[in-house]
């Protein structure tokens, strides 16, 4: 068996995720699309602290970029520039590319009756519910759940409870969603417009139906190609597959050449390489990474990779918080070498660092001036004129010292 050394993995995979290519003098729908074309898949996440999950990735990888190009590739497709993404559960919720939305029609068959018991037992509650969201957007075209409601003439209170509860006709656009049945024609503010899945995607992306051990192994194919080296875990993780998929996709692959078994030293477990994976023998620049992105959303493939143990704070009490409310790792020429916790203070265009934190080690003024770079790159692309260092961390009065 092909062996490789944890570090030669570790530029195996940044190089896999698009880390350490030079960045273009103008970023172009081409430049941001070629991010998917390595990713596979950006992240969708509610949260706003800094910059929205999808956001950022793509800005870790290329730097600067308008972040209209990306808006229009998966909301706004028109005759001269058609829409390149499409929303659905891959990871968790997603942009993918819109070719690869047929890839998922067993998992909207699964989910048909709904994502999880609550919803299906709102769709049990609801018979009916259903067939008059879908006349109504039939109707008027791609609407919130909230403009669904007002033209059914709906006025029920949200059920009590936590921040998770929904209306009825939200959970019933979400389960039509699942389904394959609705798509998310636009986003105003963030908020999912749904239209019918045949007027979003392209005819023969939407007419195509793919079994599920081929479209199985193609997600894990896909996966495999933005992981770079990875084990069977990884790329169950990336899609959320079931082990009981990949298992019998991999060997397939194993076969066909398109994945090589290796042995990561360290790793404790067996890996795949992708064929044509390239193994840079550096990779250089720097990145703050979302908690998010697709290099670190799976914890423990980014501990065991880069000896690093993040864990995201957003739902941790603040006084039980170690690092903070929303924390960037900082990737400096192939490692993880800190950690900052961000804010984006819009109304008085400040980029705010309350905390900054060194990996062992790493607490120097070559890390620090890295971070303060960092940081003034994205409060330009942010449009935000300060950057306003806090006074946690370890880290902090280094970067206080050189910024």
């Amino acid at each position: 068996m092909r062996t490789m050394s944890a570090a030669a993995a570790r530029r195996t995979v940044l190089a896999a995720q698009g880390f350490g290519r030079p960045r273009p003098s103008k970023a172009t729908r081409r430049t941001v699309l070629g991010v998917l074309g390595r990713t596979q898949l950006l992240q969708l996440d509610s949260v706003s602290a800094v910059v929205r999950a999808h956001y950022a990735p793509v800005f870790s990888r290329i730097g600067a970029y308008d972040r209209a190009v990306l808006d229009e590739a998966a909301w706004h497709g028109g005759t001269r520039r058609p829409r390149a993404l499409v929303e659905y559960w891959a990871h968790e919720a997603a942009l993918m590319p819109i070719e690869d939305w047929p890839l998922m029609r067993w998992r909207m068959q699964r989910y048909r009756h709904g994502r999880w018991a609550g919803m299906r037992a709102v769709v049990e509650r609801n018979p009916t519910l259903g067939k008059d969201i879908l006349d109504v957007i039939t109707e008027v075209g791609a609407a919130s759940a909230g403009e669904v409601e007002r033209h059914l003439e709906l006025d029920k209170p949200r059920p009590p409870g936590s921040w998770w509860n929904l209306s009825n006709t939200k959970m019933i656009c979400e389960q039509l969603f699942a389904a394959g049945e609705l798509s998310v024609g636009k986003r105003v503010g963030f908020t999912r417009h749904y239209d019918l899945a045949e007027r979003v995607l392209p005819a023969e992306v939407f007419g195509r139906s793919v079994p599920e051990d081929e479209a199985v192994r193609e997600l894990v194919l896909r996966a495999a190609t933005a992981l770079g080296v990875a084990t069977e875990t990884d790329l169950r993780d990336y899609y959320r597959l079931a082990g009981t998929q990949t298992r019998p996709a991999l060997a397939e692959l194993v076969d066909a050449g398109e994945l090589i078994p290796v042995e990561v030293a360290d790793w404790g477990a067996p890996a795949y390489l992708r064929a044509g994976a390239v193994t840079p023998r550096r990779v250089e620049g720097t990145a703050l990474l979302c908690p998010f992105d697709p290099l670190i959303f799976f914890r423990a493939r980014t501990e065991r990779i880069f000896d690093f143990h993040y864990r995201i704070e957003i739902y941790t009490p603040e006084h039980k918080r170690v690092h903070g409310y929303y924390v960037f790792p900082f990737l400096l020429d192939g490692e993880l070498v800190g950690r900052v916790d961000l804010r984006a203070e819009r109304g008085t265009g400040r980029l705010l660092v309350p905390a900054a934190f060194a990996e062992p080690g790493r607490c120097d003024a070559r890390t620090a001036q890295a971070l303060s770079a960092a940081l003034r790159e994205m409060a330009d692309w942010l449009e935000l004129d300060d950057v306003v260092l806090g006074d946690r961390g370890d880290l902090m009065p280094i970067l206080r010292a050189v910024s």
